[in-house]
């Protein structure tokens, strides 16, 4: 009797939305277990699911930000996934989950799907493994998916690779660092949310914000900065008008699903190229050519697809 596959035993339940079933393939993709590839070369063309970055500095709320957005959505009976990308615990590589906890009102609801996950010491703030696990998310038919990343600053600019719609929180005491942000976070903006709006010196945040987000407009949007007091509920409506307007613009944007997917197969891409590269084998490596005082960096670089494993 033939062996059933990994995608014939999990894709149609992934396809009907069971929950069971999409954490099973998000485990089996994460791990990179036998026959995950396979699975991920059956699942359909993207369908209507909402994919939102949420990013932004430690500290701003993105989390509550979240949660609030959550609650609102299903006030609208929306399918609502969460992927919130955890630092790695420096014990075993694994989501902290501190994310879940603060999103716990939520965690059980029929309707709503939270997962954290592991840096896992990736760059740019999200899980090496974020595109094909956003990819499983929307076979499984949600309304929205929100990926929330660790807020380590300009660095997590790559989820504006992944999402349709990328939301940079920030609060009004970041007014002395809109310089600095210019070149990292302030470049991604599609949306910019100014939480805990009913802080000192918020109205004049927002004011230099929409200057600066203007300077910065893109082709066919007008980046908006909206305020939010995301533990109160307040503003909230107006960030999912802006997500839903946005969409709507970017779907009508030649190149921009080009431009989006061709980023996606560029990580990827560089990913599986990359996938062989062992950071021990290489300071072993090293350290043979440093005993014979032989080694010249770019040298090595050049030619080390030749050296024997």
């Amino acid at each position: 009797m033939e062996k059933t596959s990994m995608y014939q035993q999990y894709l149609p339940a992934l396809l009907n939305g069971d929950i069971k079933a999409l954490a099973r393939c998000i485990s089996l993709v994460e791990n990179e277990a036998t026959g995950y590839e396979q699975l991920l070369e059956h699942l359909p063309a993207a369908g209507n699911t909402r994919v939102v970055g949420i990013t932004g500095p430690p500290g701003a709320g993105k989390s509550t930000l979240v949660n609030a957005l959550i609650s609102e959505l299903l006030t609208q009976q929306k399918r609502i996934a969460i992927v919130a990308v955890d630092p790695s615990s420096p014990f075993n590589f694994g989501a902290l989950l501190g994310d879940r906890i603060r999103m716990s009102d939520h965690f059980n609801h029929p309707r709503v799907f939270i997962r954290s996950l592991a840096s896992r010491g990736a760059l740019g703030g999200l899980s090496s493994k974020i595109i094909e696990i956003s990819d499983v998310i929307k076979a499984a038919q949600f309304d929205y998916l929100f990926i929330e990343t660790v807020g380590v600053g300009q660095s997590e600019v790559e989820i504006a690779g992944v999402a349709d719609t990328t939301i940079v929180v920030v609060v009004p005491e970041a007014g002395d660092e809109i310089q600095t942000m210019k070149a990292g976070l302030m470049e991604i903006a599609d949306i910019f949310v100014v939480n805990k709006a009913d802080r000192d010196n918020a109205n004049d945040f927002v004011k230099n914000l929409r200057l600066l987000a203007h300077s910065r407009q893109k082709v066919q949007w007008e980046i908006p900065v909206l305020k939010t007091i995301a533990t109160q509920q307040d503003g909230i409506q107006a960030v999912i008008t802006a997500i839903e307007k946005h969409q709507l613009v970017t779907l009508k944007e030649p190149g921009k699903q080009l431009l989006l997917l061709a980023e996606k197969a560029w990580q990827l891409i560089q990913q599986r190229r990359m996938k062989d590269v062992d950071k021990k084998q290489l300071q072993h490596h090293i350290r043979l050519l440093l005993d014979k005082n032989n080694f010249n960096l770019y040298r090595f670089v050049a030619t080390y697809n030749n050296i024997t494993r």
